[in-house]
């Protein structure tokens, strides 16, 4: 038999009413749910929070400037405030986390403004936008959350196909962030980074160059200043030569192989080190591998003469000189050695059994050098320009120059010098000056003065004597030259065909004439009758 049911219980609405929980507090428990969500996923969501040192904080604001990568917003600045030692600023700035990889401990971090550098311009549309942050992600394995940002944006980026080089000169030049490379007067690459070196003897240059031109850099190639113009005067008369208009106003580098056939040799490794040298011609001089060092000692003065300046050997430049000095002997006597080195090799000489001389034999090799000596060969200092003064080392022959001989026991050997052509002009004139002033100009004045006057008194002589025969003999001239005139007329007249005497002249000389005729004929007669002299003339019988 079932059980009987509870009796029912009477409820009323109301009381239902208040028991069960109002619908309205639904909505403020998802809205709270909601921003709790909201929340834990933007925090889920939140990259690191990173800070980068700048040196000032110029074109940057906290909560406008943004960082960006391949122009793709990935994070903002939040805060600026200045280091500890008040020498840079701070900046804190919240990257996403979708990008936090990018965070490596090599990255840098540049800001990107209107810039002219190298000839190029950049950043331009940041006139309108604003400054901002650039990120360029390294390679380093290890993350990190502190980073020190760049002055100035790299010109290569990372992920740019090509090769960075170093390159060690004397001095920057006209060089800077941005200049170009030229090869063949192309742009290949850029100047990306320069600094002194670390004994500060110099300085380091980093550039880049571009794929596929990076292979043009090989074990022989040379690299040159090509800034402002290269003026030369030759043989083949006046040259001008510079790479581009941006090169003659910023500078440039150009590079080319020493053998000017890069494909032949292998490509030089990333971050190999070259000497960036002063000029085209100086870059492209075959490499001296052997040299003597010497030392000259020249009496005259050594004004002009600068270390570097070439030592020439009948129009071959053999060598230069390293370095000038003073020596002070033991009696207070002073000495002026000039050190020079010389590149044997540039000669292109060999001996008779084929030996360098210097490198094979060095017993060879100075023999040779005191044959030289002993015909002549001396050291001398010649001008090189004019209009500045500069000197050089000529090695030539003086067949009339003392017997000398060089000095091997001193280190380094000595080579005879002879004086240079402007000393002995010098010499010459003061020779000259002198002998002028043994004169005695004095003495020779008053002699001189002395006939100057007896000069005078005689063309004053000689004139009165013009003046008599003008006003005495002149008349006189006059009237014996008319005579003379007349009397020629005369014998004109006597002289003519048709006057008398000419009639008179010619009967008488047939006269003459006749009378010879018959003498001739009695001559004839008595040869042949001398005895008619004496019997007289015969009588003709018949």
């Amino acid at each position: 038999m079932s059980e009987p049911l509870p009796p029912a219980q009477v409820v009323s609405v109301a009381a239902l009413r208040r028991r069960v929980p109002s619908l309205i507090w639904l909505v403020p428990i998802v809205a709270a749910a909601i921003g709790i969500w909201m929340v834990v996923h933007a925090w889920l969501g939140q990259g690191p929070v990173i800070t980068i040192r700048f040196r000032s904080a110029e074109g940057i604001d906290a909560g406008k400037t943004k960082i960006r990568y391949k122009e793709v917003e990935i994070g903002e600045l939040k805060a600026l405030t200045l280091s500890e030692d008040r020498k840079s600023i701070v900046a804190t700035a919240q990257i996403g986390k979708n990008a936090q990889d990018l965070l490596r401990r090599d990255a840098k971090f540049f800001v990107i403004r209107p810039r002219i550098s190298g000839g190029t311009v950049s950043g331009l549309s940041t006139l309108l936008s604003g400054a901002y942050i650039a990120l360029e992600p390294g390679a380093a394995a290890e993350t990190a959350r502190s980073f020190t940002g760049l002055e100035k944006p790299p010109v290569v980026n990372g992920d740019m196909p090509g090769r960075e080089f170093i390159l060690h000169a004397d001095q920057l030049g006209s060089l800077d962030y941005g200049t170009p490379l030229f090869y063949r007067r192309v742009n290949v690459g850029h100047v990306t980074r320069y600094s002194l070196s670390a004994d500060g003897s110099g300085v380091e240059i980093g550039v880049f160059i571009d794929a596929p031109n990076d292979r043009l850099v090989t074990s022989n190639t040379r690299f040159w200043h090509a800034s402002g113009v290269d003026v030369s005067i030759d043989a083949s008369g006046f040259k001008v030569s510079t790479q581009s208009l941006a090169a003659i106003i910023e500078g440039g580098i150009a590079f080319q192989d020493l053998n000017d056939v890069p494909e032949t040799a292998e490509p030089a490794p990333s971050g190999a080190s070259f000497t960036l040298y002063a000029d085209r011609a100086q870059a492209l001089q075959p490499p001296d591998q052997h040299r003597e060092r010497f030392v000259l000692y020249f009496p005259e003065s050594l004004r002009g003469l600068n270390v570097g300046a070439p030592v020439d050997f009948r129009g071959i430049v053999i060598g230069e000189v390293k370095a000038l000095g003073v020596e002070y002997g033991k009696a207070g006597s002073m000495r002026f050695p000039v050190s020079v080195d010389v590149y044997p090799d540039r000669l292109r000489a060999r001996s008779m059994n084929g030996n360098w001389p210097g490198r094979d034999g060095e017993s060879l090799g100075n023999a040779i050098i005191d044959h030289l000596i002993v015909q002549g060969m001396r050291a001398q200092l010649r001008s090189a320009n004019l209009l500045t003064g500069q000197l050089y080392i000529a090695l030539d022959f003086f067949p009339e120059a003392p017997r000398a001989a060089v000095d091997w026991s001193h280190q380094p050997p000595v080579v005879p010098t002879v004086a240079g052509g402007l000393t002995e002009i010098q010499e010459s004139i003061g020779h000259i000056a002198r002998r002028i002033d043994r004169i005695p100009i004095e003495r020779l004045s008053a002699d001189l003065s002395r006939s100057l006057q007896s000069l005078d008194a005689a063309l004053k002589s000689t004139q009165r004597l013009v003046e008599q025969v003008d006003t005495q003999v002149a008349p006189q001239a006059t009237r014996a030259f008319a005579e003379a005139e007349q009397a020629l007329k005369a014998a004109n007249a006597v002289l003519a065909e048709d006057a008398p005497l000419q009639s008179d002249l010619h009967d008488a000389l047939g006269q003459v004439a006749q009378a010879a005729r018959s003498l001739s004929v009695l001559t004839d007669y008595l040869e042949r009758h001398p005895e008619s002299l004496i019997l007289g003339k015969a009588q003709d019988t018949r």
